[in-house]
């Protein structure tokens, strides 16, 4: 199965940077998009509806709380299926497809620095509000190992990524988007098939990811302005995130 999710997404990929290739006007594209940009209002409104969707589940006399429940048993009691550690790889793939399409010369919005420094705000707002969420709702996971399911770390860590990929390389052609968020999709359906999370948690993790990522390309141009006017450097970040333990690792580089 792993092998399986990864030849999809290096498919997907590889397709698109072919496509990018045999494209005269790609290899020319001005990365201000042609196309107009929604509002944040606009931009805000499905990130909210999915975490709106998770709170509500959370009450126990609901339907989408009797959804959780339907779903966990049909695929623990009627499959009965294997479990597969492949969610622990996807959850960062999107992110990583940056780095490598820059590598491979399709370049995104942002320069190295820029986008390192984008995906871990990105990271930093997503670990901070999912980990303050699962501490004060205290949610049992669906296999009983812990009580810390509410929101999915992994789902959160798949669309942040997810988001990440199409800003950078939405004005370049949307499939890339497409295919990031794909990817995310297959993490959170694998966590519930996995017996980690219920519905809910998924669902609450992908919209945390996508508006985590969303603050980020908001916040950043000003964060920008304050830490790097008038000065030349070299930054590396590289954020992480994996079983419920979160860090930066971060080499800073002044100028003359």
């Amino acid at each position: 199965m792993k092998i399986f999710f990864l030849a999809i997404f290096a498919f997907n990929i590889q397709t698109i940077f072919a496509q990018q290739k045999l494209s005269d006007s790609a290899k020319t594209i001005n990365l201000k998009c042609a196309y107009a940009q929604p509002s944040k209002v606009i931009a805000l409104i499905i990130p909210a509806a999915l975490l709106t969707y998770g709170v509500i589940a959370q009450n126990n006399n609901n339907s989408l709380h009797q959804l959780d429940i339907n779903t966990r048993n049909k695929i623990v009691i009627d499959y009965k299926t294997p479990i597969t550690k492949i969610d622990n790889y996807t959850q960062w793939m999107p992110a990583a497809a940056v780095y490598a399409l820059n590598a491979a010369g399709v370049k995104g919005k942002n320069n190295l620095r820029d986008r390192t420094m984008l995906y871990a705000l990105s990271n930093i707002i997503a670990t901070s509000v999912s980990y303050t969420i699962k501490n004060t709702t205290k949610v049992e996971r669906p296999d009983g190992s812990s009580n810390n399911s509410f929101p999915s770390g992994h789902t959160t860590t798949a669309f942040a990524a997810a988001e990440f990929l199409r800003q950078e390389y939405k004005c370049v052609s949307p499939w890339y988007g497409v295919a990031g968020y794909a990817v995310a999709a297959a993490t959170g359906a694998l966590r519930v098939y996995n017996n980690r999370h219920w519905v809910s948690d998924v669902v609450a993790g992908a919209g945390l990811g996508i508006l985590s990522t969303k603050l980020a390309y908001w916040l950043y141009p000003s964060i920008k302005q304050k830490l790097f006017k008038n000065k030349a450097s070299s930054t590396m970040v590289m954020p992480f995130y994996q079983n419920n333990s979160a860090g930066i690792a971060m080499v800073y580089n002044f100028g003359k």
